[in-house]
């Protein structure tokens, strides 16, 4: 499932350039991730959710062109914007790069805290600020030990939120131990995660 929203006229969109991108999708391609929704990591962002109370929560694998949400968890209701048509979106498995904040920690290569989105102008007008109503973010980048960023862990809310240490210190973890499941899966030869 792909959500692609329509783009409007003229917005700037400021995703960074990234040029470990091909690298990164020969590496995600031999380790077999980014492809597929995978039930162990769903469980890891239903986890993740549970931890930090946020109702999103993603385990994203980035590639040249889109960001795959393998691990997902989604609100029970839905995001409170809707469309000039009464319908309201719905996050899928897939994104295009530019949307979202993932792609901004994968090249930064450290963790991103935005406790209000609308506080940054280049983060404010994202298009999931405007379709998914998304005002929080907190996200870690997956470093697995070639020095390749996998992708990220991440968290999102509605709702400003005042994250903190705490909540940069939990993300963090989460990614380090991420990482290091999905390196003893390759180590022992085993289907990752």
């Amino acid at each position: 499932m792909r959500y692609d929203p329509p783009r409007p006229a003229g917005r700037l969109l400021l995703t960074p350039e990234d040029k470990e991108a091909p690298e990164r999708t020969r590496r995600l391609g031999q380790l077999r991730l980014g492809e597929d929704a995978d039930p162990d990591l769903d469980a890891y962002a239903d986890r993740l959710a549970g931890v930090t109370g946020a109702p999103y929560a993603m385990v994203t694998f980035i590639d040249v062109n889109r960001q795959f949400f393998a691990g997902l968890h989604l609100p029970d209701v839905a995001p409170p914007v809707a469309r000039p048509d009464g319908s309201t979106p719905v996050l899928g498995r897939e994104l295009p790069r530019d949307h979202g904040f993932c792609p901004h920690v994968v090249v930064r290569r450290k963790a991103l805290v935005l406790e209000d989105v609308c506080d940054y102008p280049r983060f404010a007008g994202n298009p999931v600020v405007d379709e998914f109503g998304i005002r929080s973010y907190l996200g870690a980048p997956l470093i697995d030990s070639t020095g390749t960023v996998l992708g990220t862990v991440c968290v999102a809310d509605v709702e400003p939120r005042p994250w903190g240490r705490p909540g940069l210190e939990t993300i963090k973890s989460s990614a380090a131990e991420l990482v290091a499941r999905i390196e003893r899966r390759e180590a022992d030869g085993l289907p990752l995660l």
